[in-house]
């Protein structure tokens, strides 16, 4: 046990919390819902007359993609073949996948990097429907004096989790455009993140590549690159924080397509 003058580890959540009402986006419907199974009340009507124990729990359902999350490698393919030319045909059943699920995941233990861009733009976020391109990037990097190095989490923050408890809002918030997409994985990071609904603008389709969230194509399917969507950067930037330690605990679940996460940054 530490003692009392121990000094605590300075932590910064960077999950937002999770509840029916919460954004989620189309593709990930029906999200999540918590129901109450057992109440403590139940418990009193099998022991009258007494102070009994009691005790309560509950049942959660959730899509794996709904909330703070990671994708794992099998989410998204190219030509059903996902990163490491996995053919979809071998490895998926109605269990899931038998690679590159979410079970493979590795524990998320990097350093880290807030790239701000809402200054970029002016206001407390970025405009919703707005194209985040490299050039933003590769601005804010500057302004920051961040050094983005390989092995790196890189978070990139709109503005957009401000809106979470306003779905509408939040769901037509803006996006990673393919160019910062292509910024990121030339300088080799390990991951990203940003604070919405999934990363890549929704519905914008990308001519060169043909296909909507073309971000997913170019980090997950073809670099291996792991994506954080709905994450909570506010408490970062309030802080003036944008070089830390990032640490992150995906669940073993086996089969699954991604992984519900509660993220923390260590300045």
């Amino acid at each position: 046990m530490k003692s009392d003058d121990t000094p605590a580890l300075q932590l910064i959540d960077l999950e937002q919390p999770r509840s029916r009402e919460m954004p989620i986006f189309d593709a990930h419907r029906p999200g999540y819902d918590y129901y109450l199974f057992r109440r403590h009340s139940d418990g009193l009507k099998h022991l009258p007359g007494t102070i009994p124990r009691t005790s309560s729990s509950g049942l959660i359902t959730m899509m794996e993609h709904s909330g703070t999350h990671v994708d794992a490698l099998c989410h998204q393919a190219e030509d059903l073949e996902f990163y490491g030319c996995t053919s979809v045909s071998e490895t998926e059943d109605s269990r899931g996948f038998r690679t590159g699920d979410a079970s493979e995941l590795p524990i998320f233990n990097h350093p880290g990097v807030l790239l701000d861009v809402v200054p970029e733009f002016g206001g407390e976020s970025v405009p919703p429907g707005t194209l985040i391109t490299a050039e933003h990037l590769e601005r804010c990097a500057l302004r920051q004096n961040s050094s983005i190095e390989p092995g790196t989490v890189v978070l990139v923050r709109t503005g957009n989790g401000r809106h979470w408890f306003d779905p509408d809002v939040y769901l037509a918030g803006p996006g990673i455009s393919p160019s910062a997409s292509q910024w990121l994985r030339d300088r080799s990071v390990f991951a990203v993140g940003a604070d919405n609904v999934a990363w890549d603008l929704p519905g914008y389709v990308d001519d060169s590549i043909n296909c909507d969230l073309p971000g997913h194509l170019i980090l997950l399917v073809q670099a291996g690159i792991y994506i954080f969507e709905n994450l909570a950067l506010e408490s970062l930037a309030a802080q003036n924080v944008h070089s830390f330690h990032f640490f992150a605990t995906p669940l073993k679940l086996v089969g699954a397509t991604g992984s519900p996460i509660r993220p923390v940054a260590i300045p």
